[in-house]
């Protein structure tokens, strides 16, 4: 199933005070990314990170996400969405 996840800042980051953090995180984004769950990752206009992940469902996700370095230590969360096929099309067969 997609997932996907957009973050939310909950506290700032200091680049410079920071960095072991966000090492952590930069290591965790690319184990998810080998082990194929993290299919696509972005940054938004307001630099929040938008992910698409391919997990067995949204509860999965978030257990997944919530191991995430920056999600532990209380400087992000995510809002997770599952997403599903679009089944607009079917209106336009008779």
């Amino acid at each position: 199933m997609k997932i996907l996840a957009i973050e939310s800042e909950l506290k700032k980051l200091n680049a410079k005070t920071d960095s072991e953090i966000l090492k952590d995180e930069a290591r965790a984004v690319l184990e998810l990314q080998q082990k194929d769950i993290l299919r696509e990752i972005y940054f938004d206009e307001n630099h929040c990170a938008v992910l698409m992940l391919e997990c067995n469902n949204k509860t999965e996700a978030e257990k997944i996400l919530s191991g995430l370095p920056l999600v532990k230590d209380g400087f992000i969360s995510f809002e997770i969405k599952e997403l599903h096929p679009y089944t607009g099309f079917s209106r336009l067969i008779f």
